[in-house]
């Protein structure tokens, strides 16, 4: 191993550390808390929410009407500025959003909204929010 090589070994660590610094290992608690009420489903119909509440960078709540019926739905990874940036787009030819769908997040720039990073969906769990 040349010299070279070896100073890339030893500052690898270091390198990886930075990168995971910002990045916390645990899920914060979401709030508002939910109970569960139902087994998760792999997709909910587009008609049966009219709104959406994002609760961090990993949970979006699917609501119908006035919070009644809700589908909590925890992303399996991060999506950064998810909340920060509090808003998010789809598309799908279906009639329905599913697991396997991609949600970007949406940047504000100057007045505009311009398409961000593209993250995956988990499963939707119907739950009960608390208030």
């Amino acid at each position: 191993m040349n010299a070279r090589t070896a100073m890339l070994f030893a500052t690898l660590p270091l390198a990886l550390a930075a990168c995971t610094q910002d990045r916390p290992t645990e899920r914060p608690v979401v709030a508002p808390a939910a109970k569960v009420v139902g087994e998760p489903v792999r997709c909910i119909g587009i008609r049966a929410f009219n709104n959406t509440r994002i609760r961090d960078d990993w949970t979006i709540d699917f609501i119908r009407g006035a919070g009644k019926k809700a589908w909590r739905n925890t992303l399996p990874h991060r999506c950064f500025g998810l909340r920060s940036d509090n808003a998010f787009s789809y598309k799908t030819s279906l009639t329905q959003l599913c697991s396997n769908d991609i949600i970007h997040t949406l940047d504000r720039v100057g007045g505009d909204l311009q398409r961000g990073a593209g993250c995956g969906l988990g499963q939707f769990v119907p739950v009960e929010l608390e208030k």
